[in-house]
Formats: structure tokens, sequence, C-alpha cells
């Protein structure tokens, strides 16, 4: 598989999930796990651009695909997305931020023009229990309009 841009190999167990290859074995602490059932979005990455929450899916399953974290959207500077959410005072205790900019990612490489509704629905998957979603939306919002002005 390819994590962040970079070709990774690993021996691995037929029940081991994703989100443990990457953080344990891969040290990619961007990938968060809350609720090890596909409910809270906290583990989301980018599976061949698409969200995908990483506890629900085998890391077996991956091989010749692509896999992107939060670490890979830097390249030396912060994604606009994340700066957008930063500005946006989108981010509290962070738990969250790494699966939230990941689905936002995933909704704007699709549709760079979105709509607040539409935002919304693609961040349906994503609890917060710190900020409310007022924050995150305006972000989104914000770092799509940074991502259209590039």
């Amino acid at each position: 598989m390819t994590v962040n841009g970079r070709l990774r190999e690993a021996d691995v167990e037929a029940t081991l999930r994703l989100v443990d290859l990457l953080r344990n074995r891969f040290g990619l602490t961007s990938v968060k796990e809350g609720c090890s059932e596909g409910e809270c979005g906290a583990c989301t990455v980018l599976v061949d651009g698409k969200a995908v929450t990483s506890c629900t899916v085998l890391a077996f399953q991956m091989e010749g695909r692509s896999v992107t974290t939060l670490e890979g959207l830097s390249d030396g500077e912060r994604h606009p997305l994340q700066q957008a959410f930063i500005d946006n005072d989108a981010v509290q205790c962070g738990f969250c931020t790494p699966g939230m900019i990941l689905s936002a990612k995933a909704l704007l490489d699709a549709n760079p023009s979105p709509t607040e509704e539409e935002v919304r629905r693609a961040l349906e998957g994503n609890l917060c229990r710190c900020t409310g979603y007022l924050p995150i939306v305006r972000a989104v919002l914000d770092g799509a309009e940074r991502l259209r002005s590039r």
C-alpha cells in the first residue's frame, strides 16, 4: 500500500485493523480511535481519495491502495483546510480534527464549491463534543474558498 505518498509494506494478521497499523506500527498519531465502531469519525483517513473510518476496515484490504492521513496533507506548510480550521476557531481539544479535515478534503476534492448543506452532510459521520459544528462548517467553507483561490 501507499501511505502518504510512500510505499509501505507490513506483514499483518488477517484481523489487524487499518487504524492499528497506521497508529501503532507506522506511528501516524493523527489517526485516533474513539469508538471502534465507525460512528465517531476520529479514525477517518482517505483511501483512494474517499473518506473511510479506519477502525472498520482490515489492513490487508489496503493492498495496492493509497491511504492518506492528516500527516500526508502537509508539504512543509499547513494545508489550507488546516489553516482554515485554526482561523475559524474550529479546533478545541483536537481529537476529532484530523477526521473532520480528511472528510472535508474528500468532499472538496469531489466538489470544490459545496453548499453549507453539502458540508454538513459530508461531516455527518464525524462527532465533535467541544466546539459544536458552526465553526467547523465555517472552516470547511473557508477552506474551500482558499483552495479555489490557490
